[in-house]
């Protein structure tokens, strides 16, 4: 194998090399002024003389170079090698198999199911909001503290009166975050502007922290002609070009090697920003995760798989979803840097993000949080959680691991917030979103034709024809369809 793998290098390097002779990929390299590309293309040995007649003195083109960059050396592959590299330099108890090394043995064991404890959880804040002594966190400004606890008690109202909202026939569906705030607007206040979100559906505090209005919110729930997606899309399928929020959409975990090659066209651009991926418990059960994970490991993307254990994916407990101990152990199989964090601690989610973000940007590398938490509220409108998990549990959670409740008690023993302060926030934020929703409910929906535009730079005759069969259906039963839609 190694020898064909050394004969093959060779063959593809003189074959790119006759090609771009002839004009293919732009112009001939002269690839000994190409530092580490002529020995990685020749299996790590100097270029004989025999390859260098196929030289020129002309210079590479960028596109030449970007299909080259993933033969280079890197760090990670510095680290694999030596991961995989045995301890013995006798080559005659060691595999010298790709990847590196791999040290022989006389005994046969099997690696275990699961280690003899589970992977700690990082926390820095109590139940109560107090600091634990001796923990080490990412220091927050008050200005930064405060914003963050404004941000999760404004999504915290807009839950509730976007569902009841929906209960009262107001709009087709809602989904909260109810009980995942922390994980919401934390995980927001540590990224950039430039960090680009790609979420699943219980992320509305990303883009609440990024500036994206209450109007904003209420118009895309009632699918009106002020909806970015004009009207096409369910209620809480957010996205905004202006924010970098990739729009919301329902099949879970596609989203994820979509991430990863995001990820890799900003490492090829040396751009300084990350990727964000958001997924739940049950999403990792989806092919998808896997594809996403290796394929960002491979390519040394700048991502950030965040999945939100909450417990619940829909019905089925995490126990029917997994038998590993939980996410976090999943990133090391995929050579994939990982932490677990308390999802109810703010200063800890905001700690991890801070620290993962950095590592993804400066050293080229996808890193996979799993956060602790739980999800209070039911799946969606479509659902009564009550009817396959106890009462007690959710009231436990909602009261006693509140994440809101937990951030204020800190934020207010720093001095930096107020009941008076409390209160004002409250009534304020509760009569902005009245007073949205009443402008999202008079505002005119999309025309019709919005149904059939935006995919097509001409329409096709099979689009035209169902367009045209729409209306002449809809002239002859008018009184089946709504009348605020115009025609």
């Amino acid at each position: 194998m190694a020898n064909w793998c050394r004969i093959s290098s060779r063959t593809i390097a003189n074959h790119m090399r006759k090609r771009m002779n002839q004009g293919f990929i732009g112009s001939a390299a002269d690839i000994s002024q190409t530092s580490g590309l002529s020995s990685a293309l020749n299996n790590g040995r100097p270029v004989s003389d025999r390859n260098r007649r196929y030289q020129t003195s002309s210079p590479w083109n960028r596109a030449t170079l970007l299909c080259f960059q993933r033969f280079k050396s890197t760090e990670a592959e510095k680290q694999q090698d030596s991961f995989l590299s045995s301890d013995s330099d006798d080559d005659h108890q060691s595999l010298d198999f790709p990847g590196g090394k791999v040290s022989y043995t006389s005994e046969m064991s099997f690696i275990s199911e699961s280690s003899q404890s589970r992977v700690p959880c990082y926390r820095v804040l109590d139940d109560d909001g107090e600091l634990i002594t001796d923990t080490s966190f990412q220091q927050v400004s008050k200005e930064v503290a405060v914003k963050m606890y404004s941000n999760m008690v404004s999504l915290q109202i807009m839950d509730t009166i976007f569902y009841e909202a929906q209960r009262q026939g107001r709009i087709s569906f809602y989904l909260t975050s109810a009980g995942e705030e922390a994980i919401n607007i934390a995980s927001a206040a540590a990224l950039t502007e430039q960090d680009i979100i790609l979420p699943q559906y219980r992320e509305p505090g990303v883009l609440l922290w990024r500036g994206f209005t209450l109007q904003e919110f209420a118009d895309q729930c009632f699918g009106n002609k002020a909806d970015y997606g004009k009207g096409r899309q369910m209620p809480i399928h957010y996205g905004s070009k202006k924010h970098n929020f990739f729009t919301i959409s329902s099949p879970i975990a596609t989203q994820l090697p979509q991430a990863a090659g995001i990820a890799y066209s900003l490492k090829m651009d040396n751009k300084k920003a990350c990727v964000v991926s958001y997924i739940g418990d049950g999403g990792t059960s989806e092919g998808d995760f896997h594809a996403g994970l290796n394929f960002a490991a491979v390519m040394e993307a700048p991502v950030i798989f965040f999945c939100r254990n909450n417990g619940w994916a829909i019905s089925t407990n995490v126990s029917e979803q997994f038998r590993s101990d939980g996410i976090v152990v999943k990133g090391r199989a995929y050579g994939i840097r990982s932490i677990r964090v308390d999802g109810n601690d703010a200063l800890a989610v905001y700690t991890a993000v801070s620290a993962a973000r950095e590592m993804a940007v400066n050293e080229n590398r996808p890193i996979l949080i799993e956060a602790l938490t739980y999800r209070v509220g039911h799946h969606s409108t479509s659902d009564d959680s009550t009817k396959y998990r106890k009462l007690d549990e959710i009231v436990y959670w909602k009261n006693t691991r509140n994440p809101v409740n937990r951030f204020r008690n800190w934020v207010q023993s720093n001095g930096w917030w107020s009941e008076q302060q409390e209160t004002q926030l409250r009534n304020s934020v509760r009569k902005q979103l009245l007073e949205a929703i009443q402008v999202a409910e008079k505002t005119e929906k999309p025309p019709l034709s919005e149904m059939f535009s935006d995919v097509y730079d001409y329409p096709p005759s099979n689009l035209e024809e169902q367009e045209k069969h729409l209306r002449e259906t809809i002239s002859r039963h008018p009184s089946d369809y709504p009348t605020d839609i115009p025609v």
